[in-house]
């Protein structure tokens, strides 16, 4: 970008400037200050009055410092990492001696809670920013890695989820190989992130949250509500008890969206008639729950619950981190089945066997024919959403009558659609190829066997509660949390919506016995057990 590139965001005016001032105190700064750098573990909100500064972003090992943009008298420093605590990854540099007025973080929290007008100017901006500087090719994070393989697919979708200024280079690419030989990387060293320097080595998810600064970590304030979970309920959750002033932690073990955010595309959500992929509705609420205050940490993976006090549960996490609070809501949701199947586990790890169909997971097989496992709207959408980008789809459905689990709409586009090859009545029997898939054998109700060729299965035939976290809570046969009239006879604790058998602790949407497994129903569930939280908590 050029140097006198303007923010991205709007500009505050004369009266809305002095408004925010109120809110901080002015101090003077010198020419070639660092107001902030990579390194830092956070920084302040600062309006400039007289000064100006260049935000920077310092030179890698492949490529020169740039300047993203230039702040001039009037503008303000700060994008979304503000509100989500990331390590700072670009400099804040005075180019202009003059003077600024510093608000710290609870500051800025109070003038999001009290100033509507500057929190939607100030979130709007923030989220701006961090579009245009993820446009730029990042600066947070460089990420190498083949392709094709699961592991980084799982390294860029939580990058992806998590709105992290990125640049994603493949292995086989010149800016991959440059980065691998400066970082002294080998192939077994793959997926790898380089952060300000530091080399992660065989990337996950959870060593890239800790170096972002991502991970949980306690700033002193009491905690009323842990959702643990940040799938749609949990995120319906912690919005709505943020804003009604509960002090909000989010957890969840690898990302954010749950389900809903590996869905290409819902049409059913009211509000959207064109239809929202789930990753887009993630991204919107994480901005959301941002703005309200509610901290987020993830990867968090949630160990434990500790029920010794009625009145103060405590969430245990890993490495013996404790979280004290005033209630929880469990909403963890499920994980994926996987088939019975020979060589599963290779195909997974060599990345033809997916789960979900997001962007980056039907990106690559254009042209191609894959095979999608599953009778439901998820299978569905996975289908029609491969099909739009050119791949020929042979839709695997158990059950002989495609309508009897998925809405109607879907299966009439289904049936209509000439790149979708319905196979009902039919089970997957076994995977061949080499390194990498080329087809599947299928079987028929009447025992009939074919072979289909197939350069990818994107499996969605259901998922396990994920309810190991919780002892001592009720469930059903099947591990599904028992809640309100499924709790059984003489189950202790306040007869509340969304109440688990344990005190102050709830559960909501695919983890809950009796759920509707659809996003709106998890998203009122969310907001819903927020109530009963209030309640839980007003008693003595």
């Amino acid at each position: 970008m050029d140097e006198g590139m303007a923010p991205p965001g709007a500009v505050l005016n004369d009266e809305q400037f002095d408004r925010l001032a109120r809110y901080g105190a002015v101090e003077p700064v010198e020419a070639g200050q660092d107001l902030y750098r990579p390194g830092d573990d956070s920084y302040d909100f600062f309006l400039l009055r007289t000064a100006a500064v260049d935000i920077v972003h310092d030179a890698t090992a492949i490529e020169p410092q740039r300047t993203v943009y230039r702040c001039r008298p009037g503008d303000f420093l700060g994008e979304l990492s503000l509100l989500t605590g990331q390590h700072v990854y670009l400099t804040a540099q005075v180019v202009s001696a003059g003077t600024v007025v510093r608000i710290g973080a609870a500051g800025l929290r109070r003038v999001l809670a009290e100033q509507d007008d500057l929190a939607d100017l100030l979130i709007a901006a923030f989220q701006e920013r961090r579009d245009v500087i993820r446009a730029a090719a990042g600066g947070a994070l460089d990420i190498v890695g083949r392709s094709d393989a699961s592991d980084t697919l799982d390294l860029r979708s939580y990058a992806a989820q998590m709105l992290l200024p990125h640049s994603w280079h493949p292995a086989t690419s010149p800016h991959g190989r440059a980065l691998m030989t400066s970082a002294g990387l080998g192939p077994d060293d793959l997926p790898a992130a380089v952060f300000r320097g530091s080399v992660l080595r065989r990337a996950r998810p959870a060593t890239v949250a800790k170096a972002l600064g991502l991970t949980y970590r306690a700033d002193g304030r009491p905690v009323d509500l842990v959702v643990v979970g940040a799938g749609p309920a949990g995120l319906a959750a912690a919005v709505y008890a943020a804003s009604e002033g509960l002090t909000t932690v989010v957890l969840d073990r690898s990302g954010l969206g749950g389900q809903a955010a590996k869905t290409s595309r819902i049409e059913n959500y009211l509000g959207f008639p064109r239809g929202v992929s789930g990753a887009d509705l993630t991204r919107m609420a994480m901005v959301q729950a941002l703005k309200f205050g509610v901290r987020i940490a993830s990867p968090s993976a949630v160990e434990g619950l500790d029920l010794s006090d009625d009145r103060q549960p405590a969430i245990l996490l890993e490495h013996g981190v404790r979280i004290d609070c005033r209630a929880v809501i469990a909403a963890t949701g499920a994980r994926y089945r996987s088939l019975d199947l020979a060589r599963w586990v290779a195909y997974e790890k060599s990345g033809c066997i997916r789960y979900a169909a997001t962007d980056l997971d039907v990106r690559g097989y254009e042209d191609q024919t894959v095979v999608v496992v599953g009778g439901a709207n998820s299978a569905g959408q996975a289908a029609l959403s491969l099909c739009a980008r050119g791949a020929t789809v042979d839709l695997i459905v158990r059950g002989a009558d495609l309508n009897a689990r998925l809405s109607s709409y879907l299966a009439e586009r289904i049936q209509a659609h000439p790149r979708i090859r319905l196979h009902t009545a039919t089970t997957v029997r076994e995977l061949c190829g080499g390194r990498m898939l080329t087809s599947i054998v299928v079987e028929r109700s009447d025992g009939q066997r074919r072979r289909l060729a197939c350069s990818a299965l994107f499996c969605f035939i259901g998922a396990d509660p994920a309810s190991d976290w919780l002892p001592g809570v009720a469930k059903d046969d099947d591990g599904f949390i028992l809640t309100g009239d499924r709790l059984p006879v003489g189950a202790s604790g306040p007869s509340l919506p969304y109440q688990t058998s344990a005190p102050r602790i709830f559960a909501v949407g695919d983890l809950r016995s009796g759920s509707s497994k659809r996003v709106a129903a998890a998203i009122g569930e969310g907001a819903g057990a927020v109530s009963s939280v209030h309640a839980a908590l007003s008693m003595a």
